[in-house]
């Protein structure tokens, strides 16, 4: 008798039991717990920084013509305080995501822009924001941006 009342009991408890355990396993952590795991440079395996900068080796070496200007932007990159790398980084998010007309739009106007005072540039920016989408392609036609690198 109390092995028959044992065995209803564990019938009765075991689909709560069951409901209470994770049918799952644990989810992945998130990308910023990930990276708050990964280690400093300095204790990366040779492997993992091989691996980080094989990428610029390939390119560094597959074009000298633009090794002078891969070097200038490291140095100029180095010199800039952090908010503008933080900037920076944001804007390439932002280009990343473009389609390619908006892209070659981008183009356009950074290099129409580019030497300009930064009161050139906001009179340029209320222009544009005044001109039909007709002038505007018309402005895109008579300033094509050069072709990306």
């Amino acid at each position: 008798m109390n092995l028959r009342l044992s065995l209803c009991l564990a019938a009765l408890l075991l689909p709560t039991v069951a409901a209470a355990r994770p049918a799952q396993p644990a989810p992945a952590p998130a990308p910023a717990a990930r990276q708050a795991e990964l280690p400093r440079w300095e204790q990366l395996s040779a492997e993992q920084r091989e691996l980080l900068v094989a990428p610029l080796r390939d390119r560094w070496n597959d074009n000298p013509q633009e090794r002078a200007r891969m070097l200038e932007r490291a140095q100029r990159w180095k010199e800039l305080p952090p908010q503008a790398r933080e900037r920076a980084r944001r804007g390439m998010r932002r280009f990343e995501q473009m389609d390619p007309e908006q892209r070659q739009r981008a183009r356009a106007i950074f290099e129409a822009t580019r030497q300009m005072t930064p009161e050139q540039r906001e009179r340029f920016r209320k222009e544009w924001e005044q001109m039909s989408p007709a002038q505007r392609q018309e402005w895109l036609r008579a300033h094509p941006a050069r072709d990306a690198h």
